[in-house]
């Protein structure tokens, strides 16, 4: 599974304990982040992950073009809906892209849980990647 980990500065916390966590069914799928959050999380755990671009500099858009592209199977996207974030509309995107072409997304640490415990059981296909 391609699994893109992505989190707002007041949620990275939760997104490393979450890394912790389920680090070693993690371990055994492919993982992209953006910048900062993916530097933090494989500090943590050392987990093996591909970084892209911090989300205001153009991470988000560039997850937004995997899940466009069929590249990615499953999204955790912890935000933080309190705090105006400077890129909301990257944001919207994305998470438009994942309803669009029905690739499951989990926007807090419960849903991610439940994500998370599924992939574990097998509940969770991977998409195939387009050509």
């Amino acid at each position: 599974m391609r699994i893109a980990l992505i989190a707002h500065d007041k949620k990275k916390p939760e997104m490393i304990e979450l890394a912790i966590k389920y680090k070693d069914i993690l371990a055994k799928h492919e993982l992209y982040a953006t910048g900062t959050t993916g530097t933090l999380v494989m500090g943590e755990t050392g987990l093996k992950i591909n970084r892209l671009k911090s989300g205001p500099l153009g991470g988000d858009q560039q997850i937004g073009s995997m899940i466009a592209d069929s590249q990615l199977d499953l999204v955790i996207f912890l935000r933080d809906p309190l705090t105006a974030q400077p890129h909301e509309p990257d944001v919207s995107a994305l998470l438009r892209l994942c309803d669009v072409t029905n690739i499951p997304l989990a926007t807090n640490i419960t849903s991610s849980d439940i994500m998370i415990k599924a992939l574990e059981n097998g509940e969770i296909e991977c998409r195939k990647i387009k050509k």
